[in-house]
């Protein structure tokens, strides 16, 4: 089957699956080329609430398959590191909560968007790593940023010195993971997970992404939005009345800062 990134939107949920089986899900330059407009346009669709990011069957992303990265028919001047960091920016400037559901590898490239989610989910028996010293590779300098930020510098600098994969439990405890769950229980999880995110505000979402993500020029932004919006009378009401909130509040065209980056 031809490598894509496949997507469907359900019940206020996109989930863009990464898809090339023959190669551990690994991105072929025009996946990393595609993403960042499949994201603009998840982006601009008000019945996405919230994003998932995966990989077919058995494994999330082994990388970057190196062999088209390399393809003589592609242009020469495009720098291959540059198409997986833009793609990476594209998702971590994502306005709306973003989740990666890993199942197997999630190496390399693969890595590299699974830190660009605000959150990441696994599969127990699931292998991460980062291994750009395998290639003599610099990583790139944004990209080793992020994963500072999410891990801090000793867990990102073992990653990045040694190339090596750790498990599950090494990813959790030094912060690389939010959840793991049982093997065959990570669709449930997720799907349950997101309803839970599609139920609550997305006012409060929205502001703090922004704000997670450093910016602190937006407070007055965000203040008159909550005035304005009937989303914090409804929670407060809900919560009185002992019944789940509906919140009704929508960013308006043009007032989210999709270039607005985080680990």
């Amino acid at each position: 089957m031809e490598p894509q990134l496949k997507h469907t939107v359900a019940d206020g949920v996109a989930t863009v699956v990464i898809s090339n089986t023959a190669k551990r899900n690994a991105m072929t330059a025009a996946m990393w080329r595609a993403l960042p407009a499949l994201l603009d346009r998840l982006a601009d669709d008000t019945g996405v609430r919230v994003l998932v990011l995966t990989g077919a069957g058995n494994t999330f992303c082994a990388g970057a398959d190196i062999l088209t990265l390399r393809d003589p028919h592609e242009d020469p001047r495009e720098d291959p590191q540059r198409l997986a960091v833009r793609a990476e920016e594209a998702l971590a400037a994502f306005p709306k909560p973003t989740l990666a559901a890993v199942r197997g590898y999630c190496v390399g490239g693969g890595c590299q968007l699974a830190a660009a989610c605000d959150l990441r989910f696994a599969e127990e028996g699931s292998l991460f790593g980062v291994t750009p010293a395998k290639l003599g590779i610099v990583y790139p300098a944004a990209s080793t940023a992020r994963l500072v930020s999410l891990v801090g510098p000793a867990t990102a600098k073992y990653l990045l010195f040694s190339a090596e994969l750790i498990g599950t439990d090494h990813a959790l405890r030094s912060g690389l993971l939010d959840e793991v769950v049982p093997r065959d229980q990570l669709g449930p999880r997720v799907a349950e997970f997101s309803r839970v995110l599609v139920s609550r505000s997305q006012l409060t979402q929205t502001a703090a992404k922004e704000f997670a993500a450093g910016r602190d020029d937006r407070g007055a932004y965000w203040r008159a939005a909550a005035r304005d919006s009937d989303d914090p009378v409804e929670g407060v009401t809900a919560f009185l009345e002992r019944r789940e909130p509906h919140f009704t509040w929508t960013p308006r065209p043009g007032a989210v800062l999709r270039g607005t980056t985080g680990g």
